[in-house]
């Protein structure tokens, strides 16, 4: 017995020596565990504290929770791998009210996207960014490896959040413009606080209108995408039914009948990006195929990369004759490890447009116009720079 219990404690010494001395053995075992116990091993010791850095560096890679299950519990930060830093999370508006739309029913929709909205703050970190936004369909690739199949729903309940971690070299942050009723004109000097003006490495602006039907809400959406309309930036997105954003800098409260602009910009030299506009046009698998070509074509590195989609709710199965998912198959044709996320809303932003370096496929012409459509998809690729 004595001798049991003398070699138990000899191998817990040993073990206890390995566990504080090696880090190689450390960063092993630490690196089996979700962020938040990470997080929590990284309060032991100085060693563990620089693991658990190291760990956290090498998880710079965008996450995404499965669609079976509920957003919210699979976001649960007990599962999760990365610490999130920015999160955008998308849901289709019927899984915040019934099929059948009456006032009572919008407003029982406010109600549960705020709830949703306040129950996801509770589980990411305190200094997490976050956009939420609510369309009328959602495209979506299943949680699980970059390679699935990505699917177009159009109807019934669906949704995702994208959690972007800390990368290195790359800097995203939201912002949030609302059309303030007393001023007609925009000031511009909000676009330099958003980091969208003055700022060089400035790459991608993915724009999202809300209240679009609200009078004088096209023109404000002019007032906002034409200065930003620069050969040297991505400029994607479309109107979406409303948002439910998180962060304290967004979080004033607006009107109800508010109408305006929300967006995450992404920044940093490494960012490559490249968008295409399918218009009206294509309208089967062969002009489909044909305009993810032109995608293809700009070179886009597909590791580290992330696909949006934002096509018009009169396109998908109607527009292609009850053929389903007929554009989300032609990217992954394409893009066989790119995953695709977006929505399905009522106007599309966007134009062909590719950055890299200097190299563009097709600019926008003068006419800025060119930049708002209706009844067209936009693809876009945002590749985030190569991860060790």
């Amino acid at each position: 017995g004595a001798g049991g219990v003398g070699g138990a404690m000899e191998a817990t010494g040993k073990a206890g020596f390995v566990l504080g001395n090696l880090a190689e053995v450390v960063e092993r075992v630490l690196g089996f565990l979700p962020t938040k116990a990470l997080l929590r091993a990284a309060c032991v010791c100085r060693l563990w504290r620089e693991c658990a850095r190291r760990i956290l560096r090498a998880r710079q890679r965008v996450a995404w929770p499965r669609r079976s299950s509920p957003v919210l519990r699979s976001l649960s930060p007990q599962k999760v791998q990365v610490l999130p830093q920015t999160v955008l999370y998308i849901a289709d508006a019927e899984t915040f009210s019934g099929h059948e739309e009456c006032h009572e029913q919008k407003k029982a929709r406010k109600r549960n996207s705020k709830e949703t909205a306040i129950a996801l703050e509770k589980l990411l970190p305190k200094r997490c960014q976050v956009l939420g936004l609510v369309t009328p369909g959602v495209v979506v690739t299943p949680m699980g490896s970059s390679s699935n199949q990505p699917q177009e729903i159009e109807e019934g309940e669906a949704g995702f959040a994208l959690l972007f971690p800390k990368i290195d070299g790359v800097k995203i942050h939201t912002f949030h413009f609302s059309k303030d009723s007393k001023n007609r004109v925009f000031d511009e000097s909000k676009f330099a606080e958003a980091g969208l003006k003055n700022n060089p490495d400035l790459r991608v602006v993915l724009l999202f209108g809300y209240n679009s039907w609200k009078s004088g809400a096209t023109r404000f959406l002019h007032q906002i995408v034409n200065p930003l309309n620069e050969k040297s930036i991505i400029l994607a997105g479309g109107q979406v039914e409303s948002f439910t954003s998180l962060t304290s800098e967004n979080n004033n409260a607006q009107p109800g009948d508010a109408c305006g602009v929300v967006g995450l910009a992404f920044s940093g030299p490494q960012i490559q990006s490249a968008t295409i506009l399918l218009d009206q046009d294509v309208a089967d698998e062969r002009t489909a195929e044909a305009a993810m070509q032109r995608l293809k074509a700009a070179n886009i590195p597909e590791h580290n990369t992330i696909g949006f989609m934002f096509a018009c709710v009169g396109r998908g199965y109607r527009h292609y004759k009850t053929k389903r998912n007929m554009e989300a198959d032609a990217f992954r044709k394409f893009f066989p490890n790119v995953p695709l996320f977006g929505f399905f809303g009522h106007g599309e932003i966007g134009c062909d447009r590719i950055v890299t370096g200097n190299f563009v496929l097709r600019e926008c012409n003068d006419i800025k116009d060119d930049l708002l459509h209706g009844y067209t998809t936009v693809m876009t690729l945002i590749h985030l720079g190569s991860t060790k």
